[in-house]
């Protein structure tokens, strides 16, 4: 079983932003944009998440000609994610770290 990445305030936030629909599926920029982390703290973020287990990954199915831009690689909770993203995120707005911070 793979080791449960640390969690810093910035991993709080990545987890967070998969909460907010069911089976939401976001890429790297999408995660970038919503909690205002620089991509090379978000990469590797998702990277350990994705080692972890706690996301899983595939390219969308788009012709890069058509599109203008390389496929995107979209990342989703997978079932051991939501849990432990609700159980930690849960665990820090017990303890009073629920304010504004993770907006």
């Amino acid at each position: 079983m793979p080791k449960e990445p640390r969690l810093t305030l910035q991993s709080l936030k990545v987890l967070k932003s998969f909460l907010g629909a069911r089976g939401y599926k976001a890429c790297g920029a999408d995660i970038v944009r919503q909690t205002g982390l620089f991509p090379g703290t978000a990469y590797p973020i998702l990277a350990r998440f994705k080692d972890a287990g706690w996301l899983s990954s595939e390219w969308e199915d788009v012709d890069a000609s058509d599109a203008g831009r390389p496929p995107r690689l979209y990342y989703k909770l997978t079932g051991v994610g939501q849990r432990i993203a609700r159980e930690r995120l849960s665990e820090i707005a017990v303890l009073g770290g629920g304010g504004t911070q993770w907006a």
